[in-house]
């Protein structure tokens, strides 16, 4: 597979929101989750710092809460968030329409469920047409169901890769990735990554 061209993507954030898990469906997960949200903003704001458009979908707010304050605090001024009903996102009209506004033909996938809502997301924009990476450290599912989800996704031909890796697959050299780093220290590495 080619390298991920950052001129052709579009990042997808899927359903990180506030209610969408209650705390104790999330106390043997706490960590992981909230590990997952903290690299999803850091995915968001480097899209950002890139010029990757960005569109969030919330499944359910009424429900579900609304997106993850980490996360709704570096979105672009031109981020799209939409209502998702379906659970593939390429099944909701709207943010069909929004992902084809972005004319970009790679989508990178983060977010909630793996091996749901992320899952058939990723495959239905497969089918479409659509070269599809998620980001398998920002993404999550409870348990056992988040690896499943990845392994489905891997053997549908989904492209899988980590937050790191993306970033270098965006930047492609060290001139532009020192550049980064001095201009965005903050954002020098993935949260939980160790260099």
């Amino acid at each position: 597979m080619p390298l991920i061209d950052r001129d052709d993507c579009a990042l997808v954030v899927i359903d990180v929101q506030t209610d969408f898990y209650p705390a104790r469906r999330l106390d043997v997960d706490r960590q992981r989750f909230h590990e997952m949200v903290l690299r999803t903003a850091w995915i968001t704001a480097v899209a950002d710092r890139l010029d990757v458009p960005v569109v969030v979908t919330e499944e359910d707010p009424g429900h579900n809460g609304h997106t993850e304050p980490e996360i709704v605090g570096v979105l672009p001024k031109t981020a799209v968030t939409l209502p998702k009903n379906a659970f593939a996102v390429w099944d909701n009209p709207a943010i069909a329409a929004a992902i084809e506004a972005t004319e970009r033909t790679t989508m990178v996938l983060v977010g909630i469920e793996t091996d749901i809502c992320v899952a058939h997301s990723a495959l239905r924009l497969h089918q479409a047409g659509k070269r599809v990476v998620v980001v398998e450290d920002a993404v999550y599912s409870p348990g056992a169901a988040h690896e499943r989800g990845l392994r489905r996704l891997a053997g549908a031909g989904v492209e899988l890769l980590s937050a790191k890796e993306l970033f270098y697959d965006w930047i492609r050299t060290n001139e532009r990735a020192d550049a980064f780093h001095d201009a965005h220290r903050e954002l020098a590495v993935p949260p939980g990554v160790r260099l």
